[in-house]
C-alpha cells in the first residue's frame, strides 16, 4: 500500500481538476476537484476507440466519405479505403479527428451513422460506470451540447482500457506508418504524447486539447511494479504538470505491506 511521507507538501498545479490513483490498491495519491465536470477534448477518443473495438472486426475495410471536420487530422482522403486497425492508430496515436469521424460514420455499415455511434459511446460510458460523462461527438470537439467528463471518470475508463492488450499497444506506440488498402495513400503518425519514451514507466494513454478545454492528459505509469493512473483537465501545461505529479508521487510515497496507515482509498 502506498504511504505518503509525513513531511510531504502537495504540489500546486494550474489544472482545474486532477486525480492520481494507485491502481493496485485503489488508493488516491493526489486529488484536485476530481468530480468537476469539464470538457474532455480528445480524451474522448478513449471511449471512441473502445466503442469501435466492440463493433468492428479489425480487418474491416471502411470507405472514407466527406469528413469535413476541424482540428487534428491524419489526412484521410474521400474515397480512400482503410482498415479499422489503421484508423485506431490514427485515432489514438495521432489523435486524428478524421479517423474518429470515419469510424462513427460507418457504424451499422453506414446505415445509422454518427448519431447512433455517439449513442453507443454513451451506453459504453454507462456500462463502465462513468457517472459524470456525456458524449455528443466522437472526436471531442467543443460543440456546446453537454460534452463533459471528470478526472475520476477518465481514470476509471483508462484503467479498463489499458487492460486490453491491443489498446495498450496502440497508445504505447511512438510512431507508425499506415496506408490505404491499395498502398497508394500513406499516413505517417507520430504520438503527440511528449512523455512517452521520455519519463520512466509512462506507457500511454491520451492527450486532449481544445480552446475551451485547455490542456488535458491521461497518463498510465508502470514503474517498479507500481501502476499509477493520472488524469488532469484544464491545465496550462499538461506535460509539465503530469511530470511534476509523477516525480512527486514516486519521490514522496513508499509502498508498504498491508497494515500501515494509508491515504484515502477511492472507488475510481
Amino acid at each position: 500500500m502506498p504511504v505518503l511521507a509525513s513531511d510531504s507538501s502537495f504540489p500546486i498545479i494550474s489544472a482545474q481538476a486532477a486525480l492520481a490513483v494507485d491502481l493496485n490498491s485503489g488508493v488516491s495519491l493526489y486529488e484536485k476537484n476530481p468530480d468537476k465536470s469539464l470538457l474532455p477534448a480528445s480524451t474522448t477518443k478513449i471511449v471512441t476507440a473502445l466503442t469501435a473495438m466492440d463493433y468492428y472486426p479489425r480487418d474491416t475495410v471502411l470507405t472514407v466519405g466527406k469528413v469535413g471536420i476541424d482540428g487534428q487530422k491524419m489526412g484521410l482522403v474521400t474515397g480512400e479505403k482503410i482498415k479499422v486497425s489503421d484508423l485506431l492508430y490514427g485515432l489514438l496515436v495521432y489523435s486524428a479527428n478524421d479517423a474518429a469521424k470515419v469510424l462513427a460514420q460507418n457504424y451499422c455499415a453506414g446505415t445509422c451513422g454518427e448519431a447512433a455511434f455517439v449513442q453507443a459511446m454513451n451506453v459504453k460510458a454507462l456500462h463502465l460506470s462513468l457517472k459524470n460523462t456525456k458524449f455528443s461527438n466522437p472526436a471531442g470537439l467543443d460543440d456546446g451540447d453537454g460534452h463533459m467528463t471528470t478526472a475520476r471518470d477518465l481514470v476509471r475508463v483508462s484503467s479498463v482500457a489499458m487492460q486490453i492488450p491491443e489498446f495498450a499497444k496502440i497508445v504505447g506506440t511512438k510512431s507508425i506508418v499506415v496506408k490505404s488498402t491499395d498502398g497508394k495513400i500513406v499516413h505517417r503518425l507520430t504520438n503527440i504524447n511528449e512523455l512517452l519514451g521520455k519519463v520512466a514507466g509512462v506507457e500511454g494513454v491520451k492527450t486532449g486539447w481544445t480552446e475551451g478545454a485547455r490542456e488535458n492528459l491521461v497518463t498510465y505509469i508502470n514503474r517498479d511494479n507500481h501502476k499509477v493512473m493520472i488524469a488532469i483537465l484544464g491545465s496550462q501545461d499538461r506535460f509539465g504538470e503530469t511530470r511534476e505529479l509523477i516525480d512527486w508521487i514516486f519521490g514522496n510515497y513508499s509502498w508498504q505491506p498491508v497494515g500501515f496507515s494509508v491515504a484515502k482509498v477511492v472507488n475510481y
